[in-house]
């Protein structure tokens, strides 16, 4: 049997690396972002390896940012980083590695993670958010931006495309804060407009230093709410622009947030003292009505939509940046159908369920 060629030793290196990487940054989602870790499931196999990299290395720059001591050298530090995946020589970290991988196999423009690690940084310094419309900038950022991503890795670039996939993002970091408000509170972020507060005559800083529920936050709660719902239906619109497989997992995830909002509207709209839990029940018949959409994709509107402001520089930005995909695919995983999927997810809900219960 004669010896491989260098070019065929080389191409097998690269994958055994990148199944290695990849692996890394599975154990990292496993269990540090379990609700990721079972949502990535419901993706088609091809997509399942690049999409748990890509959050990796989200998940792994926020903790950098949020977590170190000086928040301004850990993003000079990404910002190298990056440099150094988009020139083709990532560091030695894992995810670094993987998410080379990603950039250069889909596309991604590099800008998209910029603007991420720009919401990052706006937590870490205490940014003040005056109206709604700063609230979506902040969301554009930290969610807008993987939505585009995740749609750019699903071979979706278009305009609609990913305005559709940004809007769902800012939807879902919308409902994030609205159910996340007592919790952000005692960690000293307010993400509620402050104009909000002073419509009403209140003071926003005395409310955080002693958060507490009554009308009047249940109010904004409503709104945030109310907002999230409009671009939840605006995000629906963009299941029509996707491969017919990817369809269900992202309809899954639309309408599994959206219910977190629906939940915490018959719990009273109170996060102060409570958070807000869809039941797994809940979620798994969700997940079953979510399959319907991969053949049969809602119905676009009749006129065109023009993304919301906060996303409009995303969608330039992958205009200008976007380039197309390459040819070659270093990740192999098992095939499974998308019912062998949702089996996995009911064995995977009643363990996180367990796992929850006991550590309480």
């Amino acid at each position: 049997m004669s010896n491989p060629s260098p070019k065929a030793q080389a191409l097998s290196a690269s994958a055994a690396a990148a199944a290695y990487d990849l692996q890394t940054c599975t154990a990292l989602m496993r269990t540090g972002s379990k609700s990721f870790f079972a949502a990535s499931k419901l993706l088609p196999v091809r997509l399942r390896a690049p999409a748990t990299a890509l959050y990796a290395y989200c998940r792994l720059a926020d903790d950098a940012i949020d977590l170190g001591t000086d928040p301004h050298l850990a993003m000079q530090d990404l910002q190298q980083r990056l440099d150094a995946i988009y020139e083709g020589r990532p560091s030695d970290q894992d995810a670094d590695r993987a998410l080379a991988h990603v950039v250069h196999r889909y596309g991604i423009a590099r800008g998209l993670l910029d603007a991420l690690l720009d919401g990052f940084l706006w937590d870490s310094q205490g940014r003040r958010y005056e109206t709604l419309a700063d609230v979506e900038a902040y969301g554009a950022r930290v969610a807008g931006t993987v939505g585009a991503m995740m749609s750019t890795i699903m071979g979706a670039a278009t305009e609609t495309a990913i305005a559709r996939a940004c809007e769902l993002g800012v939807a879902m970091q919308l409902t994030n804060i609205a159910r996340d408000i007592g919790e952000d509170a005692r960690n000293g972020r307010l993400y509620i407009p402050r104009a909000w507060f002073r419509e009403i005559g209140m003071d926003a800083d005395a409310w955080l230093a002693a958060p507490v529920f009554d009308a009047r936050i249940a109010g904004f709660t409503q709104r945030l709410l109310l907002r999230a719902d409009v671009l939840y239906r605006r995000g629906e619109f963009g299941l029509a622009e996707l491969p017919w497989d990817c369809r269900p997992a992202i309809q899954a995830a639309r309408l599994v947030y959206a219910e977190i909002g629906k939940q915490l509207e018959r719990e009273g709209l109170d996060s102060i003292s409570r958070r807000t839990v869809v039941s797994t029940r809940r979620k798994l018949a969700l997940i079953a009505r979510a399959a319907t959409v991969a053949v049969k994709p809602p119905a676009l509107p009749a006129t065109p939509l023009s993304p919301v402001p906060a996303i409009a520089f995303l969608v330039d930005v992958v205009g200008r940046d976007h380039r197309p995909a390459a040819d070659h695919k270093p990740w192999t995983v098992p095939q499974r159908s998308f019912d062998q999927r949702v089996e996995w997810m009911v064995d995977l809900f009643g363990r996180l369920e367990q796992r929850e219960r006991a550590s309480r």
